[in-house]
């Protein structure tokens, strides 16, 4: 029988009674038997100083035992309860020796499920937020002749010169500005690094088309939400520009021009020595930790095809593709079939090109609309808001869904997406477009997980496919000639340009760049979770590989994703980089093995 809102919060209050008493006793045995025989406790960086998933009671005993008492959360108290279809889920928050926290309860039967426990302040170091927000002005005897303007142009001229960055942002893409912007409010010296001319240059330099494919409500930056009237899918421009704003009303160390073009570590000074190119000058930097936020792709990956030499047009990977204006009136074989390579051959037909698709390997594609509103709606939409529910709520329900569960919260989403969207799909298939909806059905957000490739959020160009208006080839390339690309069935598929929509490797690539291939090889490979599908060789990890969270490189981290990821998981790092500023032991539990190199 179906719980009312008042039997849901006794609910929720006796289990975190008991559990409260167990930790208070010190009995991590106790506490892991209030679990069910299915069960997870997600944590955000508040009792492990890493993101980590213990699963099963064992899991979670082996945690609790695994971590300083003074990180068992205490002084549990519920904030809000409801049940649906025999699970109760509960809000709660919490305190620890190093933070206050929040955190999401899911209950079946009377036992926990899930539990997700977010560090969320520095029980000693708070924001500097609300009734804690500086003055910025001093008055009477401690006024000064320097205003802000003053303080903020020493500030520019001296930080990386005179003062050295705790923390170097490699990357000023959405991800490096965003925790940038969460390292400034915590006071911690941060600087970011990038080789643009302007902040958003990332944006403004791809092709002339492109538009954001996630919903404005998902997109939010840290602390700075989009206005109420910003498009639903923001364009490349208007999001490089939004960007660039950012950096100054943050105000953000940004340096622009600077490139980034070695990195050691000195592992008895406990710090980096960074040779950068500002302004085509060289400098050295001497941060104390080194991140990585060059998005969770790593280097571009371009096949080495015999032929390449001898081909006459251009060839350009999609990262660099120019735009479809360029190429009027011409043949142009778009190598790939996932999310870059339909922006693109739509670019181009728009344009007036003949773009031909060669696809490889089957894509899952599923449409703008349907994704919205049957996956991200309830979480990421105006109803979501009207119900309460603003992003950064969202970010945590969202997070409260182990990675181990997500598949199958997923497969009666897309399962129900396939079935209404059934003749959209026939379109395709009729065309010839080999589809899929991941290797266990589970859909778009589980292959982003598990590979970070593989699929297409439709915004137009499917309807292209499906009427022919892009053409459509399959195969493997064996060779270019001077004038076609030629596949390994011997088809030829007549070519003035090529380019190669073939993705990325894996983001320690980047750190192979920088630092060392050894240092590469002892972070491993980045993103994924060991699923054992295609692409995300196992063992099972947990949590996304490397990202966030401390890595076998002492003071090297990884920050990127999407925009939702990168808002969201930038709270952590800045927490954990927090933390080490200000001298705080930070023991870190169950520090992820490396099983893949790439």
């Amino acid at each position: 029988m179906a719980m009312d809102d008042e039997q849901a919060w006794a609910a929720a209050r006796e289990w975190f009674t008991a559990l409260g008493s167990a930790l208070g006793s010190g009995d991590a045995a106790a506490a892991a038997q209030l679990f069910g025989e299915e069960c997870y406790w997600r944590d955000l960086a508040s009792l492990t100083w890493n993101l980590h998933t213990a699963e099963g009671q064992d899991g979670i005993q082996a945690m609790l035992e695994g971590i300083e008492r003074g990180a068992w959360p205490r002084e549990l108290e519920v904030t809000g309860a409801t049940e649906a279809d025999g699970v109760v889920e509960a809000w709660y928050s919490f305190r620890n020796d190093a933070f206050s926290g929040l955190g999401l309860v899911r209950l079946r039967d009377g036992a926990c499920w899930t539990l997700l426990s977010t560090a969320q302040h520095l029980a000693d170091f708070p924001e500097p937020s609300g009734p804690r927000r500086s003055r910025g002005a001093q008055h009477g005897e401690e006024m000064t002749a320097e205003n802000w303007l003053d303080r903020r142009t020493r500030r520019q001229a001296e930080f990386g010169i005179a003062e050295q960055p705790y923390v170097l942002v490699v990357g000023g893409g959405q991800g490096g500005i965003g925790l940038a912007a969460r390292l400034k409010r915590q006071g911690v010296p941060a600087l970011v690094v990038d080789k643009h001319p302007r902040p958003g240059d990332q944006w403004r330099s791809r092709y002339h088309s492109l538009c954001l494919h996630d919903p404005v409500w998902y997109d939010h930056m840290p602390y700075l939400p989009f206005p109420d009237h910003w498009p639903v899918f923001t364009p490349k421009d208007k999001m490089g520009d939004w960007l660039e704003h950012y950096t100054h009303l943050m105000e953000l160390d940004y340096w622009s021009n600077t490139e980034a073009v070695s990195a050691s570590y000195d592992e008895q000074a406990g710090r980096w020595s960074v040779e950068v190119l500002r302004e085509g000058a060289p400098l050295t930097l001497a941060p104390s930790h080194l991140v990585l936020a060059t998005g969770m792709s790593g280097v571009p990956n371009i096949p080495s095809i015999p032929g390449q030499d001898v081909f006459a047009g251009e060839q350009n990977h999609s990262s660099t593709h120019p735009g479809g204006e360029r190429y009027r009136g011409k043949n142009v074989v778009v190598v790939g079939s996932n999310n870059s390579a339909h922006d693109i051959c739509a670019d181009l037909w728009q344009n007036g090109a003949r773009p031909t698709m060669l696809q490889r390997s089957s894509t899952h594609i599923v449409r703008s609309d349907s994704l919205m509103s049957t996956v991200l709606g309830p979480l990421y939409s105006e109803e979501a808001l009207a119900n309460g529910i603003d992003h950064e709520t969202a970010d945590l329900i969202f997070a409260s869904i182990p990675y181990k569960v997500l598949p199958e919260v997923h497969k009666p989403a897309f399962a129900a997406i396939r079935e209404q969207d059934a003749e959209f799909y026939q379109g395709l298939s009729d065309a010839g477009f080999d589809l899929d909806f991941g290797d266990d059905g589970s859909g778009l957000f589980l292959k982003y997980l598990r590979r970070g490739s593989g699929y297409y959020i439709d915004i137009g160009a499917s309807s292209l496919v499906a009427d022919g208006s892009i053409a459509l080839a399959h195969g493997d390339v064996a060779r270019l000639t001077e004038e076609a690309v030629v596949l390994t069935d011997g088809t030829e598929l007549p070519a003035d340009a090529v380019v190669y929509a073939t993705g990325y490797g894996s983001m320690n690539g980047w750190a192979a760049r920088l630092i060392s291939q050894e240092v590469a090889d002892a972070v491993g490979k980045c993103w994924g979770l060991g699923s054992d599908t295609a692409k995300d060789p196992g063992p099972w990890q947990g949590e996304l590989r490397n990202m966030w969270k401390p890595t076998r490189q002492p003071n090297l981290w990884f920050h990127g994703g999407n925009l939702h990821q990168s808002r969201h998981y930038s709270k952590y790092l800045a927490l954990q980089l927090k933390a080490r500023f200000e001298g705080l032991d930070t023991p870190v539990y169950a520090l992820a093995e490396t099983h893949h190199t790439a």
